[in-house]
Parts: structure tokens; C-alpha cells; sequence
């Protein structure tokens, strides 16, 4: 089969399968691996915009492939690929590596095809990027669907005129472009964010259900995500999806909203096949009241089957716990409070209150039936010292007893690692927050993601600790956060015991690579060899037990018959938008009127 777009996913380090490299927990609190597998969301948006236009558009998780098979073959794979432009994600930073020696492969083996980059650090390096001789366009943005259609429309014809599509940074012959960053939707209910739809009808079209697999083990537990905003109305300093970054990034000056409809469109389309928890991705109240009040009701007249899971950025009144419950029959809630300190969070922005108002909000959310509170804490935020790092769990253990030792809360801490986020307010200044940077280009930060130890890919330090310190105060503090779960039974002795030795091995390997690093190439390799199946074994969950984060499902999937008739409703859906662009061929035409339309 011939594609037009084919979508690849790239491993955060190329070649993890060969070269040991202790991750430690960058990755403990997230769904994916330290190979940061999850692919985002963007990448089925732009998938399922596209098709509606007629044409055929792969997903291939090439990280994911290569996590769950040892001898898949990535070059045998994309050999066999026909299309006319490959898309790669630099979306995460953690992906520096990966997405450009997988755009070296795809060049090499289809040196006339075309390849262009996407995603939030690829918008921010897209001068860097664009100077790579195997990558011919950058597409900027956070919102691309619309001008990724204008460049296949461009394709298409024989056109090499790029310079009339917005967001996009080109390259032709020794010419480079930069077109200026003028689309910029305002809200998000013209897309599927993301295309489950687009995903499942993938399935059945090319044949494939490996292909597109968001993540590692997501066959056994298929979490699902809706995003119900681009861009944010907090400005928290080490965050690169702040207000701030994203104007300076993605030109979005306001919030874009998925409306309270299209929400619940989701969220029933999804419990059609899956039966595990639905994160609603952001704080709902971004939107304001009247958004709130009309998701919830909707909500409330639904017949919900599956669990949904909702975020806080600040303090939450009683009232807002009393509608959830009243609308939502099981609900969970993640909470990022980052640090115990007042005075740090107000200078971060996330959770500025009294630790008063944090307490009364879990409070609220226990009394009005919720299931599960995941509370986050983190190393290495501004103004942050080894023992105010420390000091965290005295605060989780004055939360646990204000609220009556309840076990259905959770506790969580993990360093700010690997990378500061490029665009964030501490990257953009690192001084005035007190960070000193060690990476500041693209380059640095492919070289540090394949140190060692995660400790030297670390790309920065505080005027408060150093890379070592940083490291110290994540064991330290694990510890602690792990004796005070055993002294509440959050968890059971042998877990405990794992997390222990874990904690303990990790200290001792950071150690013993750092002596490595003093040997002779050859021989430094040679080592590291040696030990690489217990770096693996200490990459996953090596300060938390690895069930914490997920929540109890008895059934992960619909019934047979629903998930059958999803399937064929979309096979159904993709043979009637065959017949739509034979009966309108000037269908896509239209998006570039209406884009200049909104220029004028």
C-alpha cells in the first residue's frame, strides 16, 4: 500500500536496545518506559484531519515496536514503506536523539521522500533543525492539522512555491524559509483530540494493530487521555506548556477550548471500547464557571461507565467536589503540589496557597466520593534545598493525618528530570530563578540524553544543589516517602523491600559509573555491558511501586460486540469519506481559502 503520510514515533535514545543507560526515575510517573514510547496526541489528530480529506495516513510507533520485541527490525520495516512525505515528532525534548538518527535511517533509505519534524521542541528548534541536510520542512505550532493538509495538497501537485503555508519552516535546495507562525485556531472542536476514532479505523484499514499502539502494555491497561485545552492560563516557571511559553513558542496568546460537547462526544465514544480510567488532561476550570457547569451536566445525563480522572492546579472549593460527585458515579484526582513550601510554590505558580487551603482541598475531594488522589511531589523546583526536598514527606505525613489517614491517597516524588523545559519562563532565564544551564542548544541536549547515568544527562543545576545533590535529595527523599507508606500500610512489607533494594542499587550503580567514566572507551563499554540487564531491571518504577499509579479495573474493554461494531462502524465511516471526495474533489481547496481568509 501506498501512504501519503506516514507518522513515526521515535525512541528517546536510538539504539537503548544496544547501550545501557541508567534512567533511574525519569520516567516512574508516567505511563511510558524511560524509551519514552507514548507518542502524542497530535500525532492521531493530524491523522484522523487528514483522512477526512481522503487521504492515507500511518501511525508507526517505532518505539514501542522496539520496546516490545528484541529483534524487530526498524530498516526491514521502513524499507518496505511507499509514501510522499514522512512526518517525525520532536514533540518532548527526551526525544532529541532518537527523532534525528531515526530521520538519518528514513533519509538513507528513501533518499527523494521528504521528511518534516513537529511538536512543541520542534517548534523551538526549527532554525537547528531545518540545518540537518535529511530534514526538508519543520511544521511549527501547536495546533499543525490545517497547514500539514496545505503541504500535502502542495506535494500532491508538483508545487515546490512553500512560501504561502502558514507555520512552516522549509528548506529548497540551499534556500531556507520561515513563514510566519500565523495559525493559530482559537478553539479545538474541528479536531479529535486525540483520534481514537482515526486509531481503531487504522486498525482494520492497513491491517496492523502493533503499528499504532500508544504504549508499552497499553493492550493490557488502555488508559485514554482528552485534551481539553491548548495552551494555559497559569505561567508555572519550569513548565514549557505555561502562558508564557506558549506565546513565545506557539504565538498563542489565549486559551483554546475543546467545548463541554465534544468532551462528552469523547468520552462516550471511548467507553464503547475501553473500560479503563479517561484522564481529562487539564484543570476543567481553565474554561471558566459556565464551562465547568455545562461538562458537568452533561456528564451528569450520561450513563458513565468508566472512571474519570481530572486535574488540579489550584485550590478547589467544596462546592466544585460536590459537582463532580453529583455528576460523576467514580472519579479520581491528580494533584501537582510540587513542593511544601508556600513560599516556593508562589514563586513557581502551581498550587499558590496556604498549605491550609492544599489540605482543605483533598479534604473536599474525600468527603464528595472520590476514589483516588495522586499527590506529586518534585526535586530540583526553584529556590528548592536538599532539605527542603526532604521536608516534603513531613508535609505528606501532615496531609495523611488532617486527613484521617485515608488510603485513598497516594504519594509520588520524582525529580525534574532530564531536561528544563525550552521556552519555559526558568529556561528562557535561568539566572533569575536561580538555575545555571548546561544545555542550551539541540545538540546538547542529544548529547546529554545518551549519558550514562541520569545524573549527567541532567541539564541543569540550582544555585540551591548541584547535579549530585539533585540526585542525592530524589534517593533521600524516596526513602523517607517509602518508610512513611509502610508506617500508614500504603503499602505492603514486600513492596516496600523492592523499593528499598531498588533505591540502594541506583545510589550504588550512580556511583560506579561515575568511576567507569574514568576508563578507556573500549573498556568503559566492556563494563557497562556487563551490567546492563540490572540497569534495565532498575529503569522501571525505581522509586514507587509499580501498581501505584494505576487504578483498579476489573474489565479493561467493552463487551465483544461493541468493540466488533465499533470497528466496522469506522470501516463503514472511511468508505463514505471515499465517496465524499469523488463527489466534492474541491473539498480541500477550501482550507487554504478559508486559512487566507483568516490572514486577510
Amino acid at each position: 500500500m501506498k501512504y501519503d503520510l506516514v507518522l513515526l514515533h521515535a525512541p528517546s535514545v536510538y539504539d537503548f536496545r544496544k547501550n545501557p543507560l541508567l534512567a533511574g526515575p525519569i520516567s516512574d510517573v508516567v505511563p511510558s518506559s524511560p524509551v519514552f514510547e507514548m507518542y502524542p496526541m497530535g500525532l492521531t489528530s493530524i491523522a484522523d484531519y487528514l483522512e477526512q480529506f481522503g487521504l492515507k495516513v500511518k501511525i508507526i510507533n517505532i518505539a514501542n515496536r522496539m520496546l516490545m520485541d528484541q529483534n524487530f527490525d526498524v530498516e526491514a520495516k521502513l524499507k518496505k514503506i511507499r509514501t510522499k512525505l514522512f512526518g517525525i515528532d520532536l514533540h518532548w525534548l527526551p526525544h532529541a536523539h532518537g527523532s534525528i538518527e531515526l530521520a538519518k535511517i528514513v533519509k538513507r533509505l528513501h533518499p527523494e521522500t521528504p521528511i518534516i519534524f513537529g511538536g512543541l521542541s520542534s517548534t523551538y528548534y526549527h532554525k537547528e533543525l531545518i540545518q540537518y541536510p535529511f530534514i526538508d520542512f519543520v511544521m511549527r505550532g501547536d495546533s499543525t492539522e490545517k497547514p500539514v493538509l496545505l503541504l500535502m495538497n502542495k506535494l500532491e501537485s508538483g508545487s515546490t512555491y512553500y512560501s504561502d503555508i502558514p507555520n512552516l519552516t522549509w528548506k529548497k535546495g540551499k534556500e531556507i524559509g520561515y513563514n510566519p507562525l500565523t495559525y493559530v485556531p482559537k478553539d479545538l472542536d474541528e479536531f479529535d483530540m486525540p483520534g481514537y476514532r482515526y486509531t481503531i479505523r487504522s486498525v482494520f484499514k492497513y491491517k496492523n494493530f502493533l503499528d499504532p499502539l500508544p504504549y508499552n502494555g497499553w493492550l493490557q491497561y488502555p488508559n485514554t487521555a482528552l485534551l481539553t485545552a491548548k495552551g494555559c492560563t497559569q505561567n508555572c516557571l519550569i513548565c514549557g506548556g505555561s502562558k508564557d511559553a506558549y506565546e513565545q513558542n506557539c504565538n498563542r496568546k489565549s486559551l483554546a477550548l475543546r467545548s463541554p460537547v465534544k468532551l462528552a462526544e469523547d468520552i462516550q465514544f471511548i467507553q464503547r471500547f475501553s473500560r479503563a480510567p479517561i484522564f481529562i488532561l487539564h484543570d476543567i476550570r481553565q474554561g471558566g464557571p459556565e464551562y465547568v457547569d455545562e461538562f458537568l451536566t452533561l456528564l451528569k445525563n450520561m450513563k458513565l461507565k468508566n472512571e474519570l480522572v481530572f486535574e488540579l492546579f489550584q485550590y478547589a472549593d467544596e462546592q466544585f467536589f460536590e459537582k463532580i460527585n453529583e455528576a460523576v458515579p467514580k472519579y479520581s484526582m491528580e494533584v501537582t503540589l510540587e513542593t511544601h513550601d508556600e513560599k516556593l510554590r508562589k514563586l513557581n505558580g502551581k498550587f499558590n496557597c496556604t498549605n491550609e487551603k492544599v489540605i482543605d482541598t483533598i479534604n473536599f475531594a474525600l468527603k464528595y466520593g472520590c476514589k483516588k488522589i495522586d499527590l506529586f511531589f518534585m526535586v530540583g523546583v526553584p529556590g528548592q534545598t536538599y532539605q527542603s526536598a526532604l521536608e516534603n514527606i513531613n508535609f505528606c505525613e501532615m496531609i495523611h493525618n488532617h486527613c484521617g489517614n485515608d488510603p485513598r491517597l497516594f504519594y509520588f516524588i520524582s525529580p525534574l528530570a532530564p531536561f528544563l523545559d525550552p521556552a519555559s519562563p526558568a529556561f528562557e532565564n535561568p539566572e533569575k530563578f536561580g538555575y545555571k544551564k548546561f544545555c542550551h542548544t539541540l545538540e546538547d541536549h542529544r548529547a546529554a540524553i545518551t549519558q550514562p547515568s541520569w545524573k549527567h544527562m541532567l541539564s541543569y543545576e540550582t544555585t540551591d544543589m548541584t547535579r549530585d545533590q539533585i540526585v542525592d535529595a530524589t534517593y533521600d527523599a524516596a526513602n523517607l516517602l517509602n518508610e512513611f507508606k509502610l508506617k500508614y500500610a500504603l503499602i505492603e512489607n514486600e513492596a516496600f523491600l523492592d523499593i528499598q533494594r531498588k533505591i540502594e542499587k541506583s545510589k550504588a550503580y550512580i556511583e560506579r559509573i561515575d568511576q567507569l567514566l574514568a576508563l578507556p572507551k573500549e573498556e568503559y563499554e566492556a563494563e557497562l555491558v556487563k551490567v546492563k540487564k540490572e540497569i534495565e531491571e532498575l529503569n522501571r518504577y525505581s522509586i514507587c511501586g509499580k501498581n501505584e499509579l494505576k487504578w483498579e479495573v476489573k474489565n479493561n474493554y467493552a463487551n465483544f460486540f461493541s468493540l466488533a461494531l465499533v470497528g466496522l462502524e469506522q470501516l463503514y465511516e472511511d468508505y463514505a469519506i471515499k465517496i465524499r471526495q469523488r463527489l466534492s474533489p474541491k473539498k480541500r481547496e477550501q482550507v487554504e481559502l478559508e486559512i487566507e481568509a483568516r490572514k486577510a
